[in-house]
């Protein structure tokens, strides 16, 4: 991990983004927040988007149209690049 990826968030967070994802689960910030106590979702999203390539889809929801985030249906795990820290996720073939 980069200098820079580091100052984005700790790597228990992307961990915890990526595993929330590939488990097909909807994440938010609360959801953030409640579960790893991070603060970054935002830019761990932007991160796997644009340099991992992930397809995730953002629907804002409610008054305040909190970002909820997820993987768009039928993505194949296994052609997903991982960020050095969730890259365990595809070890035994299974995220």
């Amino acid at each position: 991990m980069t200098k820079q990826e580091r100052w984005f968030s700790g790597e228990t967070q992307v961990f915890w983004a990526c595993k929330a994802l590939t488990e097909g689960r909807v994440i938010s910030h609360k959801t953030e927040i409640r579960e790893v106590k991070g603060w970054r979702l935002g830019a761990i999203i932007h991160l796997l988007r644009s340099k991992y390539r992930w397809p995730i889809t953002v629907d804002y929801r409610g008054a305040e149209n909190v970002a909820h985030y997820r993987l768009q249906p039928g993505t194949v795990i296994a052609n997903l690049s991982f960020p050095p820290s969730a890259a365990s996720l595809l070890e035994g073939g299974k995220a």
